[in-house]
């Protein structure tokens, strides 16, 4: 198992001075009040239109190839909403890293938290299906306030970024695995913990299936959820932290156990019902979605590239 990156006294070195005074800016603007946290997270992504433009042409693909029946107008409405998310992103992972408990839930409503509790009153292990949104972070932060679980990452490749983004999930959670640590999950899901999963990404051509997601008919689908399934036997309970109109804040809307729903005769049959569900999550907040990664960049043998 990968260990847990530790502080190393070479992270003051001058070649991470600019990670640290832009995490320090991070952390002195998040002490603001939230409607001005708003008010500049949104400004500021409504600027990112104009510097990230390989980022905004994906952002755009991905939208017309999702959504193609959808207006010209909404799609253009679309696009610049998330990229408004994608500055409220950067401040809601300050959010997450930096705020004391209190003020999270002060600005949290959580609904169908019952998912959770009838499963864990089974000693059962639980799978929580969650998606790449901007507020991915405060997500799992509020997440392991209720029920502190195990959560699966990319280990960053700067390792004072590896080691800032795991001290700050680990403030309400057990601790971290790797996402290709398959094994540890399942003996997780098998000793009842929580563990939280990314099934929403294109991780190429190995342990993935090609299978329908919104409009594109091949879309490359990791099989991870389905041998976790198919060992573990946890439940399923899909999530989403989404970020409310009218500055209200935010809520937890956890979905029911999808458990008794999952075929699992095929892989295949199982991952199309995974990506309905992450279909029907990300329907329930679609401005706030990192549509900026290339979900559909793995073809199928012969196919041309989407973007």
């Amino acid at each position: 198992m990968r260990k847990l990156p530790v502080f190393n006294y070479s992270f003051l070195s001058p070649r991470f001075w600019l990670i640290w005074i832009g995490i320090g800016t991070l952390y002195i603007l998040v002490l603001l009040p939230y409607p001005v946290i708003h008010y500049l997270g949104t400004r500021i992504g409504r600027i990112t239109k104009y510097f990230m433009t390989n980022r905004m042409r994906i952002i755009r693909r991905n939208l017309e190839l999702c959504f193609p029946n959808l207006p010209s107008q909404e799609q253009k409405n679309l696009f610049n909403k998330n990229c408004e998310s994608i500055g409220m992103g950067v401040f809601e992972t300050g959010m997450a890293w930096f705020w004391s408990e209190h003020r999270i839930k002060r600005w949290f409503k959580i609904n169908g938290l019952d998912s959770i509790t009838k499963a864990r009153k089974k000693n059962q292990g639980i799978l929580l299906i969650g998606m790449h949104f901007f507020t991915l972070e405060l997500g799992a932060r509020i997440l392991g306030m209720l029920n502190p679980g195990i959560g699966v990452y990319r280990p960053n490749n700067n390792p004072l970024l590896n080691w800032l983004q795991t001290k700050g999930r680990l403030r309400s959670n057990k601790t971290m695995l790797d996402r290709t640590n398959i094994k540890g999950m399942i003996k997780a899901l098998q000793h009842g913990e929580i563990v939280w999963y990314a099934p929403d990404h294109d991780y190429g051509y190995k342990n993935s299936v090609f299978t329908p997601l919104f409009a594109v008919s091949n879309a490359a689908s990791t099989i991870g959820t389905y041998i976790l399934t198919k060992i573990a036997k946890p439940a399923i309970v899909p999530f989403v932290a989404r970020r409310l109109p009218n500055v209200l804040g935010y809520e937890l809307l956890i979905l029911p156990n999808q458990q008794n729903e999952i075929p699992l005769d095929t892989n295949i049959n199982m991952i199309k019902h995974i990506n309905k569900v992450i279909e029907q999550v990300i329907l329930l907040a679609p401005d706030q979605y990192m549509w900026l990664h290339r979900r559909f960049k793995t073809r199928p043998p012969g196919e041309s590239p989407l973007y």
